[in-house]
């Protein structure tokens, strides 16, 4: 998905989809803790959706702790929100991803060890 021009996933509230982009910026390292994000007209904007939707996508990151608001600055990666980051996206990985891909592994009969080494 392209922020200029998003296909947004129906299963899920478009607020959700844009914080998990966001989730994966910090992730990424494009969004570095102690840096301001995007204002909430700048989130708005780059993802083409309303003011509103952009105020929840901030509400939703201020719930999570990945954020500081700053009274008329900003909001800020919080500190070591990365580091939580990968620790819960590991577990949300090993618990309900990793299961699925494990099953069709067994299914098609593929090697894990050939599987590694490509």
């Amino acid at each position: 998905m392209s922020a200029t021009n998003p296909v947004w996933n129906d299963d899920l509230p478009i607020y959700r989809q844009i914080t998990d982009i966001i989730v994966r910026r910090v992730l990424d390292g494009i969004y570095p803790e102690g840096e301001l994000l995007p204002s909430v007209r700048g989130v708005a904007d780059e993802f083409n959706v309303s003011p509103l939707t952009a105020a929840k996508v901030f509400q939703e990151l201020d719930k999570e702790g990945l954020t500081i608001k700053r009274r008329g600055i900003g909001a800020e990666v919080s500190p070591n929100s990365r580091a939580r980051l990968l620790e819960s996206e590991r577990a949300k990985f090993l618990n309900e991803e990793w299961p699925r891909i494990q099953e069709r592994i067994r299914r098609l009969e593929l090697d894990p060890a050939k599987l590694l080494s490509e």
